[in-house]
């Protein structure tokens, strides 16, 4: 634990407690109290001798050092003004009997300090005096001493047990507040927590690595963690760990780790994270690709690699082209209702088959966990790739190219779990915001081929069409589908629709995220803008964005309904639907509303959408 540079700093209270024995014996005058601090001294130098043999814990040595020789620095001094020899100069350096009395107790108290880091520091299964009690130095500050205590034990334990409790406790404390968790850190907590998530029984696992994931919720603690080694150490449990509790644990301290942006995800995936994360997620759910494990040619083929076949068979229209080439053919993804039918009945079917036939395990012993710790792992590791890919293109490009949106499909439809359903849902999120800014990973991940792709704008307007109230489903899969606008083709008519409809009579935050998904729809920057803003306008849309215009409480209700309005207003002005809902006093009445005036979007669309509606249509209603 203890470095040649901590050694060094051993050397100065040594030789300041020779140096006090020393003139201690020659004291003229309060010699009996010269005698006690010698005494001290005297002991204070055995324990700094036994320190320099032994193997100390780093943080509270530095700590304890420097205190110790401050005070022995003034016990030198005080024994120093006993040495006068002449009367004259005895009488003017008498020294209070009280300033012996606090020496006394200052070097009582390193004695105390020295015996607490030499017991601590050498700790075994039958050593457990040092947990009654703090060490001096930590009086007023008694948390850190007991996470000394616990990072010690993490170090010196003689059994495993006894390192799971203290990677126990340090949880406790790290649950506490974030300033405990700093200091676990800067104590040098985090080596030691490593060393039982590496080489700790199943329990001791579990607790180092929730103890881990705590510290790493601030920024700072989790790039030192990073710099640790916690990566490599991550990946070896997701790989090998004895416990899928474990490992689920770990999946949460990555999911931690990667919110912290781009330098924590891409140290995590350069450790081959993702992939071991997507092999959690597919295991009995669907079969390993031949990218992660070998299977044997007995086991049913993959859903990935049956749709494949059927939809390479059925479907001539394969071929990586332009967003806008693609659009021109119309080739629809998933519009006609008989490739939808076969596509499901494909992945259904497979889906059966996977089911009573279990797929070869890459991993041992998952299959004797209970169901709840395999769910809880799903979901974990499903949370952990939702923030693996937040704005990181190459994390995406890496998870797009595996399983995982197959996997995602499965589970939102028959993941029997609200929490990894809804994990699975943001991850699709995330990684449909960085598809929308990304055309490269937009057009392989999301061509209207894929079957993948497929299934996963099934799942996502499935859920968007039964809109159930409050699912935590909903929003995820709204912002997904408008994220991954510019891959739907004229002929894909469904997306509209039950987009639209959340418009109306549904909690304000959805409405809203409606909106926004359908202006990206109906937007200039979509090729298919006018097709797009016609078919909300034939779904009812203007009437509920009035609505939400006039009525919608929020603010940024008003400014989302307001952008789309104008939007359709602008592609379609012709539009009867517009004149039946009265859209131009709506804008008139906009234009001169504080909320448009502070947007810059709506500085430039409102002008125009008034512009290109009073080209043609009166400004008077229709009836």
């Amino acid at each position: 634990m203890m470095g040649d540079s901590v050694k060094l700093i051993l050397a100065r209270p040594i030789q300041l407690a020779d140096e006090v024995t020393k003139v201690a014996d020659f004291a003229h005058t309060n010699k009996q109290d010269c005698l006690e601090i010698k005494s001290k001294s005297e002991r204070l130098s055995i324990l700094l001798r036994q320190a320099a043999r032994a193997d100390l814990y780093e943080r509270p040595t530095r700590r304890i050092m420097e205190d110790t020789a401050q005070v022995l620095e003034k016990a030198h001094q005080l024994v120093l003004k006993c040495r006068s020899a002449g009367l004259v100069k005895r009488v003017l350096s008498l020294t209070p009997a009280a300033a012996f009395k606090k020496m006394s107790s200052q070097l009582e108290n390193s004695i105390g300090d020295l015996s607490w880091l030499l017991r601590v520091s050498a700790a075994s299964s039958d050593d457990e005096a040092y947990l009654g009690g703090l060490p001096p130095i930590a009086t007023n500050e008694p948390i850190l001493g007991m996470i000394w205590e616990h990072i010690a034990t993490l170090h010196t334990a003689s059994t495993l047990d006894k390192r799971s409790e203290a990677a126990a406790s340090l949880v406790s404390l790290a649950r506490d507040n974030d300033r405990n968790g700093k200091l676990i850190v800067e104590e040098g907590g985090v080596a030691p927590l490593l060393r039982v998530l590496k080489e700790g029984k199943p329990e001791g696992q579990e607790n180092a690595a929730w103890a881990l994931g705590l510290l790493g919720k601030d920024p700072e603690s989790a790039e030192q963690m990073v710099g640790a080694g916690a990566c490599a150490v991550f990946a070896k449990v997701l790989k090998e760990g004895g416990s899928m509790k474990a490992q689920a644990m770990v999946a949460w301290a990555v999911s931690v780790l990667a919110a912290h942006g781009s330098a924590c995800q891409d140290a995590l995936a350069q450790n081959n994270i993702v992939r071991l994360l997507v092999g959690h997620l597919a295991f009995e759910t669907v079969e390993e690709h031949s990218k992660y494990a070998i299977v044997a040619s007995s086991h049913p083929k993959s859903i990935h690699s049956v749709a494949t076949a059927a939809a390479t068979t059925n479907n001539n229209n394969g071929g990586n082209h332009d967003d806008d080439e693609e659009r021109r053919n119309n080739r629809p993804m998933g519009s006609h209702q008989s490739t939808k039918n076969h596509m499901h009945s494909v992945v259904q079917s497979t889906m059966n088959r996977l089911h009573q036939h279990p797929p070869q395990q890459s991993m041992k012993g998952r299959e004797h966990e209970d169901p709840e710790t395999k769910l809880h792992m799903k979901a974990m590791a499903a949370r952990a790739l939702r923030y693996l890919a937040r704005g990181n293109a190459a994390i995406c490009k890496s998870i797009t190219e595996s399983k995982a949106l197959l996997c995602f499909a499965v589970l939102l439809e028959k993941g029997t779990g609200e929490e990894v359903q809804s994990n699975c849902a943001m991850a699709l999120m995330e990684i449909a915001r960085v598809a929308e800014l990304d055309a490269d990973l937009r057009r392989a991940a999301f061509k209207p081929n894929s079957p993948a792709a497929r299934a996963v704008v099934d799942q996502m307007l499935r859920i968007v069409e039964r809109a159930e109230h409050g699912s935590p489903l909903l929003v995820p899969c709204v912002v997904a589908l408008g994220c991954l606008a510019r891959t739907f083709r004229a002929t894909e008519t469904r997306v509209v629709g039950p987009l639209v409809r959340l418009l109306e009579g549904r909690e304000e935050w959805v409405s809203k995220e409606a909106a926004a998904a359908l202006a990206k729809f109906a937007c200039t920057d979509n090729y298919l803008h006018v097709d797009h803003a016609r078919a909300i306008l034939e779904e009812g849309g203007a009437k509920h964005l009035v609505q939400m215009v006039y009525f919608g409480e929020a603010q940024a209700i008003k400014v989302e309904a307001l952008k789309l309005l104008c939007h359709v207003t602008q592609h379609v002005p012709e539009s009867e639907a517009l004149a039946q809902a009265d859209v131009m006093p709506v804008l008139e009445w906009a234009s001169k509303q504080g909320f448009a005036a502070q947007d810059p979007t709506l500085e430039t669309l409102l002008p125009e959408a008034k512009g290109r509606l009073e080209l043609y249509q009166s400004r008077g209603p229709r009836h």
